[in-house]
């Protein structure tokens, strides 16, 4: 069988070590399945207490994808086995999800993840942990949740609150696709480098001087990155975020949930990319909006810990409620694309059943995720 994550360990030219993980399932566009978070954790825990490793790279194998998410196509087998039940295998899946999620966060060696190709949902939930967050050319970044029933989760209740303007809410509820200079204007990314330039930029990692200070490691990090994308960015992209700022300002500007779904849905344009997240808006699940707009609401001002235990309950939550296995059936399983949410805009969703999500399943010290931060 061949290893889902491969691990090298490349010597620089002063003895330290480069260490390369690659996510290696290019059929899948690197879906990032429990047996990767197996391999990759425990390694990243060895890389992380090794002296002689001064920084971390991860990529995904192929040009396609970074990773395109988590494997729901296994968690849409395990919610029909349990179905109106918590599925014991979906709180184990999310809560190692975000156990490796939370440790890229705060890995204190310089870590690199290489954004190429498609970066959504479980993908960008490691990618915007990382301390030198590259998006290239080929980046399409999305936390498309709400076509499934789900919510932007491994993190976003923390990467959404901190876009600028109404940036975060927006792309929650509509799931848009955005390119590489979107990703850099929301804070998701830290340099745009050509993907042609990976070998040589690799090649260069082996040049610099690593020493035992992770502060100066950082800083000559970055003074390479911010070398190599000066040659790279005369090929970036338009940002469609800044583009259409004040659209997505005046929409997003009203008090509650029904009035933004509505200027969302209400606005005439000729814009593709705003049409598109109209149509994804409209033809995803209302209970979805609800559940994010409560989330970033909520989420203001958590640590990333009580994040992700915000959304490890939410998560195992989705996995009982119906509406989750719902959108992956009608997506990925039948693609048929015609799923049948239990709610038929987001006037009509139970307020009852919002309350339900957010009320915690277990007690602070019964959590999976209580030792988390501390």
């Amino acid at each position: 069988m061949t290893d889902v994550v491969l691990f090298q360990e490349l010597t620089a030219n002063n003895g330290k070590k480069i260490a390369i993980a690659t996510l290696n399932s290019p059929r899948s566009l690197n879906a990032l399945s429990g047996d990767m978070i197996d391999a990759l954790y425990p390694q990243l825990i060895k890389w992380h207490q090794d002296n002689d490793i001064a920084v971390v790279f991860l990529q995904g194998a192929g040009e396609k994808a970074f990773c395109a998410g988590g494997d729901i196509v296994h968690l849409y087998n395990e919610m029909k086995a349990h179905v109106g039940e918590y599925a014991p295998a979906i709180e184990e899946y999310f809560t190692k999800e975000y156990q490796l999620d939370y440790l890229i966060h705060t890995f204190n060696k310089p870590f690199i993840v290489w954004g190429n190709g498609i970066v959504m949902g479980g993908g960008l939930g490691m990618m915007v942990g990382a301390s030198h967050r590259v998006v290239t050319e080929n980046s399409r970044i999305a936390m498309p949740e709400i076509s499934i029933g789900l919510y932007p989760d491994v993190g976003g209740t923390r990467f959404l609150n901190n876009m600028p303007d109404a940036c975060g809410l927006f792309l929650g509820l509509t799931g848009a696709s955005i390119n590489a200079a979107d990703a850099k204007y929301s804070k998701l990314a830290d340099f745009f480098i050509l993907s042609e330039k990976k070998a040589d930029f690799i090649a260069q990692l082996k040049e610099i001087n690593w020493g035992d200070t992770i502060a100066l490691n950082h800083e000559k990090l970055s003074a390479l990155m911010r070398e190599e994308e000066l040659m790279s960015n005369t090929k970036l992209p338009m940002s469609q975020l800044k583009a259409q700022k004040g659209l997505i300002n005046n929409v997003m500007n009203h008090e509650n949930l029904i009035d933004i779904v509505d200027a969302i849905l209400n606005v005439d344009t000729d814009d593709k990319w705003f049409a598109r997240a109209q149509k994804s808006l409209q033809h995803g699940s209302a209970l979805s909006a609800c559940l994010v707009y409560r989330q970033l609401n909520e989420g203001k001002n958590l640590s990333l810990a009580d994040c992700f235990r915000l959304e490890l309950n939410l998560s195992v939550k989705c996995g009982k409620y119906g509406e989750f296995v719902e959108g992956v059936r009608a997506l990925l399983i039948d693609k048929d694309n015609k799923p049948q949410w239990k709610f038929n805009s987001v006037k009509e969703v139970d307020e009852d059943v919002i309350d339900w999500f957010f009320k915690s399943k277990w007690s602070a010290q019964d959590h999976p995720l209580a030792a988390l931060g501390k």
